[in-house]
């Protein structure tokens, strides 16, 4: 399940959760194959002390350790690493706190909030983690927060290989038919892209790609990357956290990520938040808090990774120029 893209392919509020959970659980992310680890693994990384946030007495944190559930090779979204923006907004918050920062490490899948959120630790009366930092707001199988950000599904090509003028749905349909006939279009199932496809007889020029791929070593932006390079695919409908980044760190090939709007009956961009368990109501409150306090650095972390970042009406804040840095 992992975040790779929201893959709504219902418009309630409760299907787009429970498709996006689907696909986000990073997929929201679109990754979504991972086999589950016997056991995940946990990283610790102590930061600063603040005097004036106190640990709660009972609940997340009253050690003053937060703990978050990452999948570990989903890019750009988490990475054992650590060099995912989902690990470096984790970091930030904990910092925040005054608090340590642990990470129980488990692929984004069917069954990741079963053995991270909800599930005891082998020694303790704890969970193993307290918070998932990506999820589609609405989310109904944890508490979502406040969203702190929102975006959409975008589209991308390799430079320089006859669509640079392609900006939107309706320059593909301009295309002279000849050229259209013989695009190869590369969507992950379960896009909201699908009925668009079928509506304009595209459909047998796509090259399916399943959300759980079945391989824990592959992530969605690395798919992408290599058959858009390779000529594979000419164009690629994806999650647009996943394309922007694609679009910054690419080697093989200059890759052009370009952000879709919603249309009637086609809703294609989404508020993202974290979540907790629902009995965390002070927790909860507290991340509330935090996401409003330093929305700014929120958005300095997403802007560094290419997210294309969005308004409640769909309009772009602003573009980043810089490539994802470590931290």
């Amino acid at each position: 399940m992992r975040q790779a893209i929201p893959a709504p392919g219902v418009l309630t509020t409760g299907g787009i959760a429970r498709a996006l959970a689907l696909c986000l659980l990073a997929w929201v992310a679109l990754p979504c194959g991972a086999q589950p680890a016997t056991a995940p693994a946990i990283a610790q990384v102590p930061t600063p002390n603040a005097a004036s946030n106190v640990a709660p007495s009972a609940g997340p944190g009253r050690d003053g350790v937060l703990r978050v559930c990452q999948d570990p090779n989903n890019l750009p979204f988490s990475h054992r690493s650590q060099e995912g923006f989902e690990n470096r907004i984790a970091a930030l918050l904990a910092q925040e706190l005054g608090w340590k920062l642990e990470t129980t490490w488990f692929p984004q899948r069917i069954g990741f909030i079963r053995n991270t959120l909800r599930a005891k630790q082998e020694h303790g009366d704890g969970y193993k983690c307290d918070l998932v930092i990506g999820v589609p707001a609405g989310f109904d199988m944890a508490a979502p927060t406040h969203p702190y950000y929102h975006s959409s599904y975008a589209l991308a090509y390799v430079k320089g290989r006859a669509l640079d003028g392609v900006r939107n749905l309706d320059d593909i349909l301009a295309l002279p038919p000849a050229q259209r006939s013989k695009l190869r279009f590369g969507v992950f199932t379960a896009s909201p892209l699908s009925d668009w496809l079928l509506d304009n007889a595209l459909m047998k020029q796509v090259e399916w790609y399943q959300i759980q791929s079945g391989d824990a070593e592959q992530y969605p932006g690395q798919i992408i990357e290599r058959d858009l390079a390779s000529g594979k695919i000419d164009l690629a409908f994806v999650w647009g956290p996943i394309a922007g980044y694609v679009a910054r760190t690419a080697r093989s090939a200059p890759i052009v990520a370009v952000p879709l709007g919603s249309r009637p009956g086609m809703k294609l961009d989404f508020d993202i938040a974290m979540a907790v368990r629902h009995g965390d109501k002070e927790f909860r409150q507290r991340i509330d808090q935090l996401i409003t306090t330093h929305q700014d650095k929120i958005n300095a972390i997403l802007e560094q990774y290419g997210v294309p970042l969005q308004d409640q009406r769909g309009q772009a804040l602003y573009t980043a120029q810089r490539p994802p840095t470590s931290r």
